[in-house]
């Protein structure tokens, strides 16, 4: 006896359409599952640029190992911007950084302290001035052209200390840890939510959040999907012997 080959039908309609379940099924597996991992994907900060890191106490000698690391969209242009140093005892300024250049297609603009010679052990820096952030409690402002953009104050402020920073203040954090904003590109306007202290600092290294799907781009994924219509739909194999009868 001749055995019959198998053969795999795809479920069709009633008017010999591919049904929903199948289209759903193919879209998931032909395309939706890349669709996704690219919605999911990390991106880099946008809008106005944030604080994201600082380390303002090394262990030792702060010379040549302090940093701050700002983020925000790739290309955007420093110039005109600012960092100022805040004493928390008096509010006098301390520090100020003019700014400059464009901020690479990481979304990350690293700023190093340097020492007197121009060198600094903070590797990777996009720029470098010669700073010294102090121990706190003190604040920190990212000031542009139209105004504070972004703040920070961190450490304990007792009663008559000027707090410049948002909300509550950072935690202040012992020789050799950062404040980290975690994630680097959301600003919640409150540093004592927004920054955790790192033991292991990352400068250069920001951890961006993952950006909500967007809804255009997903139905541009399942729409091919659910409209895909098969060519030519597959036909029983013809019977052994019955050539005509």
């Amino acid at each position: 006896m001749v055995r019959p080959r198998t053969t795999t039908f795809l479920p069709l309609g009633s008017h010999g359409e591919p049904t929903l379940s199948h289209l759903l099924s193919t879209a998931r597996h032909a395309g939706l599952l890349l669709g996704l991992a690219g919605l999911l994907a990390p991106a880099a900060a946008s809008g106005l640029p944030l604080i994201s890191e600082v380390l303002y106490d090394a262990p030792g000698s702060d010379d040549g190992e302090g940093f701050i690391e700002l983020v925000a969209a790739p290309g955007t242009d420093l110039s005109g911007y600012e960092l100022r140093a805040i004493n928390g005892s008096g509010g006098g300024v301390t520090a100020s950084l003019l700014l400059a250049g464009t901020v690479g297609a990481d979304g990350v603009h690293l700023i190093a302290d340097l020492r007197a010679d121009g060198s600094t052990n903070v590797a990777g820096a996009d720029e470098g001035f010669n700073f010294d952030l102090q121990n706190g409690p003190d604040s920190l402002l990212l000031v542009g052209p139209s105004g504070v953009v972004d703040a920070l104050g961190y450490g304990v402020f007792g009663p008559g200390e000027v707090f410049a920073g948002e909300g509550t203040p950072a935690p202040d954090v012992a020789p050799g840890e950062s404040l980290a904003r975690l994630p680097a590109d959301r600003d919640r306007d409150d540093n004592g939510l927004d920054f955790v202290a790192l033991a292991q600092p990352t400068p250069g290294a920001a951890v961006f959040s993952a950006p909500e799907p967007r809804m255009s781009l997903l139905m541009g994924v399942l729409l091919p999907a659910l409209f895909f219509r098969v060519g030519s739909r597959a036909r029983p194999a013809r019977r052994e012997g019955a050539l005509g009868a």
